[in-house]
């Protein structure tokens, strides 16, 4: 009873509220009459921040794609790295293709939220688009603006139409030094993995001093040369030893680069090797023809305009143009027809960007020199630091054979070897026919006997072709010995009758 006697009745209860409400609605109503709206929304803000941290131990990392002007790696590696963790639930995404790519890409749309856990420690990802001066409230992205207490203050890359995109990461406070130091290493270093497989290979051309791009689509790789083994293992080390050395280079003060020189007879397969390592790699290919290419300064243009992680090819480096030699001097003539008087393109321009000042413009950059005549090559271009391995592409060994019938026939040894093997590793004992001439004649048909007997017969055509020219070398160098022989013996001599002609020939003068 006493409880129920000291109870305000509701009557008193709605009535206190009523008065409550209206005193409120009164002093809003004076605040917002007499406190400017500027002054108001500070104080909203102050108080949501105050309330915020006091309340919240999660930490929300803005990732702009706009850095002061310049573009943010970190955002672009957290687009691409998001773009493997979308969740099946999604119900919002961006889809893109563009004209050099194989399949289409997804992307988060605004609002979109990806969870990821590293080391046990989770994070939230919410990607946000902000359209201009209007405030969004709806979605993940509009209650990332409100909590994090930025107020109407930009961030991001704006387009055209005022929008602006960028990435909210959130996690516990107390995990900030490991998501700084290791997870945004991890998700850049993810990032480069993902964009290394999905990129598209490109072939760079000239064209009017300029380059010009299309897809490189080579189906070359090393499994596929015929190469003997220990020298497509010596080349792939090599190039592995390369791409995982950059603090070595730093530390030892060289630019990051390497040079191979490719030679041997046509069609063996040079530029074939090429492509194998550009798709090993994943590096673009600068193919520059010498020839295109008037005066030192558009060398070193066309070079600056290349990319990193990218192989500049010269083929046929002792034909390719015609240099002028580094001591000898310039004829006149030669000045006006390689171009104007100024600066016209030279070997020592060419070992300037090759290895002077020059090349350490650029990082991961290999170039490769093909000749068909290593001896015509100055020695200046074949020194370690400018070509540091030669590769030489010789003629079809049998082992090579092995790999292309593979390729071409489906044939494999490892089981039981074609009956016609043994003959063949006989006739190809030496240097008779190139891998070229053996995959034109695998071509001509796809029964592996009719191929094969093909092969035999054109390999032991060309096997009596090498002998008799063999035997002609012989003889021809067997008569010069003879003929220096007898060149010898007349000129030589006794002394007897040199003197006697010596008084002739004095005799006839006087």
């Amino acid at each position: 009873m006493f409880f129920t006697k000291d109870l305000p009745s509701p009557t008193s209860i709605f009535t206190a509220y009523a008065s409550m409400a209206g005193y409120m609605m009164m002093i809003r109503s004076m605040a917002h009459e007499l406190i400017p709206a500027p002054i108001q929304e500070f104080i909203y803000s102050s108080l949501r921040s105050l309330f915020n941290r006091s309340s919240s131990t999660t930490l929300t990392l803005t990732i702009d794609d706009d850095n002061m002007g310049m573009s943010n790696e970190i955002y672009r590696a957290a687009q691409t790295y998001l773009s493997t963790k979308i969740s099946p639930d999604a119900i919002r995404l961006r889809i893109s293709k563009g004209h050099k790519d194989k399949h289409v890409n997804l992307y988060l749309s605004d609002g979109e939220i990806v969870n990821d856990v590293f080391q046990d420690v989770e994070l939230k990802w919410i990607f946000v688009t902000d359209g201009g001066g209007d405030k969004k409230t709806g979605g993940g992205g509009g209650g990332g603006r409100g909590g994090g207490g930025r107020g109407g203050g930009r961030r991001g890359s704006v387009d055209d139409d005022g929008k602006s995109e960028y990435f909210e990461l959130s996690f516990d406070k107390k995990h900030k030094d490991l998501i700084l130091n290791s997870y945004i290493p991890h998700v850049e270093t993810k990032a480069k993995e993902i964009r290394d497989e999905r990129r598209i290979l490109m072939l760079h051309s000239l064209n009017s001093l300029r380059w010009e791009s299309v897809i490189l689509e080579h189906p070359s790789t090393f499994e596929t040369m015929a190469m003997e083994d220990q020298l497509k293992r010596d080349v792939i080390e090599d190039l592995d030893r390369f791409i995982r050395r950059k603090e070595f280079y730093k530390r030892v003060g060289k630019a990051w680069k390497r040079g191979y020189l490719l030679y041997g007879p046509p069609g063996t397969g040079k530029s074939s090797l090429v492509a194998a390592m550009a798709n090993y790699l994943k590096f673009d290919v600068y193919d520059l023809q010498l020839a295109s290419v008037m005066r030192d300064s558009d060398l070193r243009r066309l070079l600056l305009a290349t990319r990193n992680r990218s192989i500049l090819v010269i083929e046929d480096i002792d034909c390719a143009a015609d240099l002028p030699n580094r001591v000898e001097p310039q004829q006149p003539g030669e000045v006006k027809n390689r171009g104007e008087s100024q600066g016209p393109l030279t070997l020592s321009g060419l070992l300037n960007f090759i290895d002077g000042l020059w090349s350490s413009c650029g990082d991961e950059r290999i170039i490769i020199f093909t000749t068909n005549h290593k001896d015509r090559l100055d020695p200046a271009l074949l020194r370690p630091g400018r070509m540091d391995m030669h590769i030489y592409m010789g003629h079809c060994t049998f082992q090579g054979f092995k790999t292309l019938a593979s390729n071409y026939l489906g044939l494999n040894d490892t089981t039981m070897p074609h009956r016609l093997y043994p003959e063949i590793e006989r006739l190809m004992d030496g240097d008779v026919i190139t891998p070229a001439q053996v995959a034109e004649e695998l071509m001509k048909s796809e029964d592996a006997d009719m191929a094969l007997e093909g092969l035999v017969s054109v390999l032991e055509k060309m096997r009596f072709k090498a002998d008799v020219s063999s035997q002609v070398m012989m003889r021809k160098e067997n008569g010069l010995e003879m003929d220096e022989m007898t060149l010898k013996r007349d000129t030589e001599g006794s002394p007897k009758k040199n003197g006697k002609r010596i008084k002739k020939l004095v005799l006839f003068w006087t």
